[in-house]
């Protein structure tokens, strides 16, 4: 005797070798004998043999149509070997019956399963629903299929289109689209962003790593929203003073200037002059929303998102030949040895007579034409004072070094796809005057928040980690008790809402932010998240272009200097790189390194030791 028997949800066939009630000893037709529960039997037969049964219940279940056993078998629970009879119109064979079972078995939308051999039709509603999702099911596959197809040949399935951006910065593992890219991907041996860019899915690597930018913290777009009509100013005074700036070509928001004005008393008095947006930008108006939310502004080479739109910006900017509110110190500088004699806080309006550019005033005002004091170049005069002042207010943070080495900064230039690379020494006049008043009055303005007790935003470091608090510290890096942003208020919100702490006390009204304001904690905390993350986009893209540049240059050969370890820099770029060749050699060794394998998707090269260079002074030209 032979059973059909149902274990883990298979069908199963052997010959009994003993029965005992409850349970059977079996022998498999492949010759494993096993223990079966009586209960877990569903049909007992002689023939045909076991082998011979289950091809031929196979066959038969094939045969059976699911639809057409739905609908002969009512509406109740009913077993298999019920339906098998009315099936047939007889008494079906054994054969037969284990055939309508497999049957079904594998129908499982047609027919639920309610106990072993026993069913129950599944209600019509339902049924329809199952068979609708399967074909859905099937035609996604055959869309899944050609889509993968045209990625395959390097074309852009239409249906990419408005999903790109989440496919290429934060996929959806459960689209279609997706599992076409991942099938794609595999078949040609590509990444999902170099395979899209076959497919021409974006214009080129720097829009694949901006976009990736914008998606990321500029969902809506890096365009302005209504923020209605911006608030004017009250009428302030005018001060006797004429200023100029000193900033970039490309700046726009200009936020500090200077003055400086011979006293009767042979002294000097020099203004430090801040542009006001705080004077027309109320906090919880839509335009501090916008400033709130973007935080910033984003800095890359060849562009920026502001943080303000540009009717603001044009407002409040400190533009050349305009008359603009500021916050403004004047400090009293003694004409002999530069020391600061007293200082005083005005919100006036300013006259800014000249916005002064680094490159132009960087080839005139430099330390050799201030020593032969004959350069002719706006203000020179002025500018002459500045550098004294500076000079001695580094000197006073005892942040002057003789023998320190000079550091270099990069500017980049980019125009269309081409991109200038442009050495910068840190330090020179230009920049030493610039950075030290701004440090002299950010410091000020820190220590005078501080004592009057008005709630502010400091910047601190401690053992060479910066930290933003709502306490006041000291800063090791730059020599000052406590520190504080208030001089770009355009451009960072910080700023913003320090100087309006800063004008309420200076006005000696009630700062508008009182000491544990949620706001100005959420401010600062959202703000340190934003200015790294900005701060590492403007890192990245400056790679790009500075990758961009060697294959622009087709450099394939150059010079570096060794860091540390397996690190070098290379010369006139603003590019460190490991370099896995290279053997163990002093810091400052002068070598020469082959570049090659650019990827501006991955931002990463390949970087060869060439040879060490032992006369620095005779470097072999870029190949």
């Amino acid at each position: 005797m032979n059973i059909l028997y149902e274990e883990e949800g298979t069908f199963k066939v052997g010959a009994i070798l003993a029965d005992n009630d409850t349970s059977l000893q079996v022998e498999a037709p492949h010759g494993k004998r096993s223990k079966v529960k009586a209960s877990a039997v569903l049909l007992r037969f002689r023939e045909p043999a076991a082998p011979v049964f289950m091809q031929q219940a196979q066959h038969i279940a094939e045969e059976a149509d699911a639809d057409f056993l739905w609908e002969a078998s009512g509406s109740d629970e009913f077993s298999f070997t019920e339906l098998a009879g009315e099936y047939f119109g007889r008494e079906p064979q054994p054969t037969e019956a284990a055939g309508i079972l497999m049957r079904l078995h594998a129908s499982p939308m047609h027919f639920y399963k309610k106990g072993r051999g026993r069913y129950k039709p599944a209600p019509a509603e339902a049924l329809q629903a199952a068979l609708a999702s399967v074909e859905r099911k099937r035609q996604q596959a055959l869309q899944q299929a050609a889509c993968v197809e045209q990625l395959s040949a390097f074309s852009l399935p239409e249906s990419f289109r408005p999903r790109l951006n989440a496919l290429l910065y934060r996929p959806d593992r459960n689209t279609l689209e997706f599992k076409a890219l991942e099938q794609a991907c595999q078949a040609t041996g590509l990444s999902a962003p170099k395979l899209l860019e076959r497919c021409g899915a974006f214009a080129s690597a720097h829009d694949y790593h901006f976009n990736a930018f914008l998606f990321e913290h500029f969902p809506a777009g890096s365009g302005f929203g209504e923020f209605g009509p911006l608030a004017e100013p009250e009428a302030l005074p005018e001060s006797e003073a004429t200023a100029f700036s000193i900033d970039d070509s490309s700046t726009t928001e200009i936020d500090d200037a200077f003055s400086v004005t011979p006293l009767r008393n042979g002294n000097w008095r020099v203004g430090i002059h801040i542009a006001a947006p705080a004077l027309g930008i109320v906090p919880g108006s839509p335009l501090d929303a916008i400033a709130l939310d973007r935080l910033s502004t984003v800095y890359m080479p060849g562009g920026k998102i502001t943080m303000l739109p540009e009717p603001a910006i044009r407002q409040f900017t400190l533009r050349e030949g305009s008359i603009c509110p500021a916050l403004s110190m004047y400090l009293e500088v003694d004409s002999g040895d530069y020391s600061v004699l007293s200082a005083e806080n005005r919100v006036e309006r300013v006259h800014i007579a000249a916005n002064l550019r680094h490159d132009a005033l960087e080839q005139v005002f430099t330390e050799d034409s201030i020593g032969r004091g004959d350069a002719s170049y706006p203000y020179r005069g002025e500018l002459g004072v500045l550098w004294r002042l500076a000079d001695r207010m580094e000197a006073a943070r005892g942040k002057q070094d003789p023998n320190r080495l000079p550091q270099v900064d990069y500017s980049f230039r980019v125009e269309g796809d081409r991109v200038a690379i442009v050495p910068r020494v840190r330090g020179n006049p230009v920049d030493k005057v610039v950075s030290e008043l701004m440090i002299h009055v950010n410091a000020q303005w820190a220590q005078l928040l501080s004592t009057q007790r008005y709630a502010a935003i400091y910047r601190s470091q401690n053992n060479g980690k910066v930290r933003m608090s709502t306490v006041p510290g000291r800063h090791q890096g730059l020599g000052v008790e406590q520190y504080t942003w208030a001089s770009s208020p355009l451009r960072r919100y910080v700023d913003l809402v320090n100087q309006r702490q800063l004008i309420a006390l200076v006005r000696g009204e009630p700062a508008p932010y009182q000491p544990g304001d949620e706001a100005l904690f959420a401010a600062m905390r959202d703000f340190e998240l934003a200015h790294e993350a900005y701060g590492n986009f403007q890192r990245s893209m400056e790679r790009y272009w500075t990758l961009r540049y060697l294959v622009q240059e087709g450099i394939g050969e150059t010079t570096a200097c060794v860091v540390k370890e397996n690190i070098v820099r290379l010369d006139g770029l603003p590019l460190t790189t490991r370099v896995p060749s290279l053997p163990e050699l002093p810091v400052g060794t002068a070598v020469a390194v082959e570049v090659s394998q650019i990827d501006l998707l991955e931002l990463a090269f390949d970087c060869q030791f060439r040879c060490r260079i032992e006369d620095p002074g005779r470097l072999p030209s870029r190949v």
